[in-house]
């Protein structure tokens, strides 16, 4: 982590120092995956995002380093567990970015009552888009429809 951190060293060396740090998370123990989570690489950490365990998947929510797009990648990755979604839609911060609530539209777990409140914050034309390539359940699509054909009465 220490060579993926430090600003001499050139790019393709840092590129493969997260490679190789990526590649091992599976078999890191949980309190090293906690300190990654925390002070690695925004990469690494967008990684950690699609952990199992809900502290790691918070501490790499607030890593600095962490990037909006990351956290859209991890949210519409097919296997995105529903952990990641449930601490981003409480989460201060990227909760109200607009990339990250098209991502959480886009996201089968992602709660109606946050579908809903997100989906007001976004335009009707895009909602539309949105909704067309979404993987919510069916129901949560309908009331947002509805929400929609209720605003533009």
């Amino acid at each position: 982590m220490d060579v993926a951190l430090a600003p001499a060293v050139p790019g393709d060396v840092r590129v493969a120092a997260e490679e190789t740090l990526i590649n091992r998370l599976e078999t890191l123990p949980s309190g090293e995956r906690l300190s990654l989570a925390r002070r690695a690489s925004g990469r690494v950490a967008g990684v950690l995002l699609l952990d199992a365990e809900t502290r790691i998947v918070e501490a790499a929510l607030e890593n600095s380093r962490l990037t909006e797009p990351a956290v859209t990648k991890a949210l519409l990755q097919p296997g995105a567990p529903a952990i990641l979604v449930e601490v981003v839609c409480g989460h201060p911060k990227w909760s109200l970015r607009r990339e990250v609530r098209i991502a959480l539209l886009r996201n089968a777990n992602t709660p109606l009552a946050q579908a809903a409140e997100f989906a007001r914050s976004l335009p009707d034309s895009l909602l539309k888009e949105i909704l067309e390539v979404s993987r919510l359940p069916e129901n949560a699509k309908s009331a947002i429809r509805c929400q929609i054909a209720n605003q533009e009465r």
